[in-house]
């Protein structure tokens, strides 16, 4: 099981997933760009940025990566470019004025954004070609879960002091962590992958990219499911926002929350990539159940309190991203092991791009926060997460020829 294409899987991905943990625009990037001066617009463009970038231009991406025979270069060149982009916004911290830096970040997360994106499409089907089916869940939970350890570890010189929260600092952590995708995408490029010689043949017209939609019912059903857990993602701020009725915030609670997002993708990673190789279908429906149950107790409790101490929003953020971690295992290992006729990428590509799409129309959410409160959009993403339970019973058990006992009833 622990081959040479295994252990170079695990090794990128673990250098890669770190070098996210440090760069973090939510937080990190966030906390930089207020240190250095730059203005609240250019820190309310980083997640749409990073997000949108990331997906949007996938399905364009998807006719190149389809036509190639080799595809680990796709990966490696990505990463390699999101590593350079991250030294560049070390460098414009460090010796450019606020402001300009400020731009100078935007513009180089964009290009981040869109060299991820290359990634994301070109991934699966490389993992697919490279990695037995029953271990490729196993290949993101183990990267996940010593990526976290590193962002965990982190995390707590930070917050004990032994790292400043200085700009200089940080702006090192993000230098480091351009470092580690350059590493990843050299440690990448050993890879020995198999050649695709159908790749000449594959449809890469709009049309053919858009027929999975129309032709494969399990991928509608998957598009469905991962489209209701985008609740899982967009939940946490919401559950932040719970603690601001008793004078609690964000910054204030900021060192706890990363712990506790941490210790939940240290303590699940695994767990959720290794029962997803025994079936991504139940560990969708599983993520979803865990997601709804949390967001309603939270709501719940909001609604009657009006308020929630640190701790306790603490603890919604750590069982919301276990569901994020098994919700994230889950979807990446069903979309692997499905058949796609040959058409990963053009699948992977699609999926992420309507999501992606979909991710952008989630700025509704915080207009309706601001109206109705955080506990009445808690509301709707716990009834999405309930219903990503349904729909995901309706997927097939992909991974049925691996386990002894046959598929679930």
């Amino acid at each position: 099981m622990m081959n040479r294409p295994y252990r170079i899987h695990v090794a990128s991905l673990t250098l890669t997933k770190l070098a996210d943990g440090l760069i973090d625009p939510k937080l990190v990037l966030a906390w930089l760009l207020n240190a250095i001066g730059a203005s609240g617009v250019l820190i309310g463009l980083l997640v749409p940025v990073r997000e949108a970038g990331a997906l949007l231009p996938q399905l364009l991406l998807a006719r190149a990566i389809q036509r190639a025979k080799i595809r680990k270069y796709f990966w490696a060149i990505g990463a390699a470019v999101q590593g350079l982009s991250a030294l560049g916004m070390a460098a414009a911290a460090i010796f450019l004025p606020g402001k300009t830096a400020g731009w100078v970040i935007i513009a180089l997360l964009a290009v981040l954004a869109v060299a991820r994106s290359a990634c994301s499409a070109s991934y699966k089907d490389i993992l697919a070609r490279t990695v037995e089916k029953g271990t490729r869940g196993k290949v993101s939970g183990s990267a996940g879960t010593l990526a976290a350890i590193g962002v965990f570890a982190f995390a707590i010189l930070l917050s004990i002091g032994w790292l400043p929260r200085e700009p200089l600092v940080i702006s090192g952590a993000i230098a480091l962590a351009g470092c580690l995708w350059v590493l990843g995408a050299l440690t990448f490029v050993t890879l020995n992958e198999p050649s695709d010689n159908s790749a000449s043949d594959a449809d890469v017209s709009l049309s053919g990219l858009m027929r999975p939609l129309k032709d494969d019912t399990e991928f509608r059903y998957y598009i469905a499911t991962r489209a209701q857990l985008i609740s899982t993602a967009l939940a946490p701020p919401f559950l932040v926002m719970l603690g601001s009725g008793n004078g609690d915030n964000g910054f204030g609670n900021l060192g706890l929350l990363v712990l506790a997002s941490s210790i939940a993708s240290i303590a699940s990673s695994y767990f959720w990539g290794a029962l997803s190789d025994w079936s991504s279908r139940q560990t969708l429906m599983l993520a979803g159940g865990v997601s709804g149950v949390t967001l309603t107790v939270a709501a719940t409790i909001g609604f009657l309190l009006d308020a929630g101490s640190g701790i306790l929003i603490a603890a919604y953020v750590f069982v919301s991203q276990i569901a994020y971690q098994g919700a994230r295992a889950g979807r990446k290992t069903h979309l692997t092991d499905m058949d796609s006729d040959g058409q990963k990428a053009v699948y992977t590509a699609l999926s992420n791009t309507l999501i992606g799409a979909l991710l952008l129309l989630g700025g509704i959410l915080g207009a309706i926060a601001d109206l109705a409160g955080a506990e009445t959009v808690l509301v709707i993403l716990a009834v999405l997460s309930f219903l990503a339970v349904f729909s995901a019973y309706q997927l097939s058990e992909v991974q049925a020829d691996v386990r002894d006992d046959g598929p679930a009833s």
